[in-house]
C-alpha cells in the first residue's frame, strides 16, 4: 500500500533524526571540548577554532531540521492512528524540552506499531485470497444504527466492508433515515431489501445490523412480507431490552427543551437526505419500557438464524466523546455497558457473544463498528467481522 511506504519513510526518518541527533551532538560536544583546551593556551586557538566550530554546529542544525520535519510531515500527512489528540499534542510540546521527546517517542511508536499491523494484515488477507472465506452463499446486507446515515464517502462501519470485500463477500447497506420510529424504519428496510433482491436476483440476504439497526430489522422481518428473503440476522450492540438511562433522562428533561433539541436535530437530518426525520420517535423507540412492549409484540421467524454480539467498555475515559460522558450513567441504571447500551440488553437468538478485552480501555459502541477507525489492542474489529462472516459461509448461509 503506497500511504504505508510513505508513511514508514516518514517513521523512518524520525528514528534516523533520533540516533543522527545523539551521535552528532556527541561530535560536538567533543569539538567544543578542543576548542575550550585550546581557549586556555591563548588567544590563537579563539580565532583558529571558533568559526569552524560555528559553521559545524550550523550545518548540524539544519541538516537536523530537515531530516526531522521530512519525517514528521510525512507521518502527520499519511499515519490513521496518530488522530487529531497526538496531531495536536505534538505541536503544542513540540518547542517544550523533554516534553517534546517523549511525544516523538509516542509519534514513532504509534506509527509503527500502524505498520506493523498494515503489513500483517496485508499478509494474512494474501495467504488467503484464493480461500474467498467471507464469500458466503448470501450477499451481506449492513443496517446502521440510529442518529447516522449510510454515506458514500463516510461508511458508517469504517474499514470493515473493505475487509470483507478482499476476503470474497458482497456487501450492500440499508440506506435508512438515521432517525425514525422502530416500525417505520422496519418499512425503509423492507423497501431496500426488495429493491436489491429485484436488482441481484439473490434469494436472500444475511443482515449484520447494529444498535437500533438490529431493532428496526427484528421489527421488519415480523410486520413485513420481507422473513422469506432473510436468512439470517446478526445484532451488533442492539439493544434488545432498552435502555433504563434513557428513561430516566426523558423524565427528567421538559418537553419544551426535547421538541427543540427534536426539532434542530430534525432540520439537519433532512438537509443531510433524511425523509421526514422524527428524532423523539427514535430515540422513545429505545426506553426500556418501549421494548419491553416491542419484544412482545415481535417475534422471531423460526426459519431466520437470529445471533447477537455485546461489548463492554471498562473506563468511562476509555470511550471516546459522548460515550466517556455517558458510561457512569449507563452503568448506573444498566450495569456494565458499551458507553449507551447495558450488558442485560445485547443478548438475543440462539448464539451470543460478549466480547472484552484486558486492560483498562475496553471495547465501546462505537468501537464495534470501527468508528474512530482505531487499532485496538486485543481487539481487531476488521479480524473479528471476517470471522463473523466466516462463521455464517460455514453455517450455509
Amino acid at each position: 500500500m503506497k500511504r504505508i511506504r510513505i508513511c514508514n519513510f516518514g517513521k523512518l526518518m524520525l528514528k534516523f533524526f533520533c540516533f543522527s541527533t545523539i551521535l552528532l551532538s556527541l561530535y560536538l560536544i567533543l569539538g567544543f571540548m578542543g576548542f575550550y583546551r585550546e581557549w586556555f593556551n591563548g588567544p590563537s586557538g579563539i580565532t583558529h577554532q571558533t568559526p569552524y566550530w560555528i559553521i559545524r554546529l550550523i550545518l548540524v542544525i539544519v541538516l537536523e531540521s530537515i531530516i526531522f520535519w521530512i519525517g514528521i510531515i510525512t507521518v502527520y500527512l499519511t499515519s490513521e492512528q496518530l488522530g487529531i489528540r497526538y496531531r495536536v499534542l505534538g505541536i503544542v510540546f513540540g518547542p517544550v524540552p523533554v516534553a517534546n521527546l517523549i511525544m516523538l517517542h509516542i509519534i514513532i511508536k504509534t506509527v509503527d506499531a500502524e505498520i506493523k499491523i498494515v503489513k500483517m494484515r496485508d499478509k494474512r488477507n494474501a495467504q488467503r485470497h484464493y480461500d474467498k472465506i467471507c464469500k458466503t452463499k448470501y450477499p451481506i446486507l449492513m443496517v446502521h444504527g440510529v442518529f447516522f446515515r449510510d454515506f458514500e464517502h463516510l461508511n458508517y462501519w469504517g474499514r470493515i466492508p473493505k475487509e470483507l470485500i478482499l476476503n470474497g463477500a458482497a456487501i450492500y447497506y440499508g440506506n435508512h433515515n438515521s432517525a425514525a420510529a422502530v416500525k417505520n424504519s422496519a418499512e425503509e428496510l423492507a423497501n431496500r431489501i426488495h429493491q436489491i433482491v429485484d436488482e441481484t436476483g439473490c434469494e436472500k440476504l444475511n443482515v449484520i445490523a447494529h444498535s437500533k439497526g438490529g431493532l428496526d430489522m427484528r421489527a421488519a422481518i415480523a410486520l413485513t412480507d420481507i422473513a422469506p428473503y432473510i436468512a439470517s440476522l446478526t445484532t451488533i450492540n442492539t439493544p434488545h431490552r432498552g435502555c433504563q438511562f434513557a428513561d430516566y433522562l426523558l423524565n427528567k428533561i421538559p418537553a419544551k427543551q426535547q421538541h427543540l433539541v427534536e426539532k434542530a436535530y430534525n432540520a439537519g437530518a433532512a438537509k443531510l437526505g433524511d425523509v421526514n426525520p422524527d428524532f423523539l420517535s427514535a430515540v422513545y423507540d429505545l426506553t426500556y419500557d418501549s421494548c419491553a412492549k416491542f419484544n412482545e409484540e415481535i417475534k422471531d421467524n423460526e426459519n431466520i438464524y437470529y445471533q447477537s454480539v455485546g461489548s463492554k467498555l471498562n473506563k468511562p475515559a476509555s470511550g471516546r466523546f459522548p460515550l466517556n460522558f455517558t458510561y457512569p450513567l449507563v452503568k448506573y441504571f444498566d450495569g456494565p455497558n458499551d458507553g449507551l447500551v447495558g450488558e442485560e440488553s445485547f443478548k438475543w437468538g440462539e448464539n451470543y457473544q460478549f466480547l472484552t478485552i484486558k486492560g483498562k480501555r475496553g471495547i465501546s459502541h462505537g468501537d464495534m463498528i470501527d468508528l474512530n477507525r482505531e487499532n485496538i489492542p486485543g481487539f481487531d474489529v476488521r479480524e473479528f467481522y471476517v470471522q463473523l462472516v466466516y462463521d455464517l459461509k460455514n453455517r450455509g448461509f
